[in-house]
């Protein structure tokens, strides 16, 4: 079931995002995180901010906002065991997430990648660690 806020995101993220904190607030109003819907909107948010170049002293503010209310979502919901191996808790992401092997590779840049690093014939390079760090919103220390 999709939330009312789904159309929404997108309609946000189709336009320059405001520069002060307030402004933004107003678009898309900070609150808990309460469901699958509520997560991806937010996971969008921040990437569009992180994409920025540069951001404003509000779109900063905003984005550490997020950043801590998704935080504590995952906390609560989507703890990873710190004991399993880095290719076993990109495993366990994937399936949190319900992508496959073809869109790891996308994400990575090379859809045939991602199969690769799941059999163990290819390793995670910083760049591959970076980009899944900040896709997952974990620290990249659960690559290591």
């Amino acid at each position: 079931m999709e939330s009312a806020n789904m159309p929404r995101i997108k309609h946000i993220l189709s336009r320059d995002l405001p520069a002060s904190f307030e402004a933004l607030v107003r678009i898309y109003p900070p609150r808990a995180i309460q469901d699958e819907v509520d997560y991806k909107n937010t996971q969008e948010l921040i990437d569009a901010l992180t994409n920025r170049p540069k951001l404003s002293k509000g779109q900063a503010d905003y984005l550490e906002t997020l950043t801590q209310l998704f935080e504590v979502f995952e906390e609560e919901h989507e703890a990873i065991d710190s004991d399993l191996s880095p290719l076993d808790a990109l495993r366990e992401l994937l399936e949190q997430h319900a992508m496959s092997a073809s869109d790891l590779g996308r994400l990575l840049g090379d859809r045939a990648l991602g199969s690769r690093i799941l059999s163990g014939d290819r390793e995670l390079s910083k760049a591959h660690i970076r980009t899944l760090a900040e896709h997952f919103a974990v620290s990249a220390d659960l690559f290591l």
